[in-house]
């Protein structure tokens, strides 16, 4: 008997519906990052620019101050654009949790129904809790492996952007240190 995926999320129970919403919120992060990534990369002249702008008119120290003034508030800004990102790891993390709290309820109420009807009542009484079990356990590690993959993708996408940008603010000191 073959089911929707809407029945497994009925049949896995309070669980599975945690860990829908779950991969609702966290594949919005994550589809939200992906375009912020893109983005940053095409305007990264324009706001390293415009870093070193603010920098600069805030603070006429000496040329060594003034590149640490500008790579901390990039530091910031890149810091800024990371947000979401501890969401999108925590559903990582408890997706698989989560699934195994569904195990572990599936089985427990499996163990319920046979202490309740005995070993005689049929091998139904003891599917339906272990269907529960391995339903949530699937899902679990089914919201877990994207998120997974997403963020570790995203923070090396973050690390590079980060590199971009030390790049563009060393190049364009050093431009200011020859000029």
């Amino acid at each position: 008997m073959s089911h929707s995926l809407i029945e497994y999320i009925h049949l896995g129970g309070y669980v599975m519906y945690i860990l829908v919403v779950l991969n609702i919120i966290g594949l919005s992060i994550l589809l939200w990052k992906l375009i912020q990534i893109q983005i940053e990369n095409k305007k990264a002249q324009k706001i390293v620019t415009n870093i070193c702008q603010e920098v600069q008119k805030e603070n006429q120290a000496s040329l060594k101050s003034l590149e640490d003034a500008i790579l901390n508030k990039a530091s910031k800004y890149l810091l800024s654009c990371e947000t979401g990102m501890n969401t999108v790891k925590i559903i990582a993390t408890i997706a698989p949790i989560l699934g195994l709290l569904g195990t572990v309820i599936g089985v427990l109420s499996s163990f319920e129904a046979i202490s309740q009807a005995g070993f005689s009542s049929g091998a139904n009484t003891f599917a339906s809790g272990i269907s529960l079990a391995l339903i949530t356990t699937v899902g679990g590690l089914i919201v877990a492996l994207p998120h997974y993959i997403g963020y570790n993708y995203l923070a090396g996408s973050y690390t590079k952007l980060e590199t971009k940008y030390e790049e563009l603010i060393i190049n364009r000191i050093t431009r200011e240190k020859i000029s």
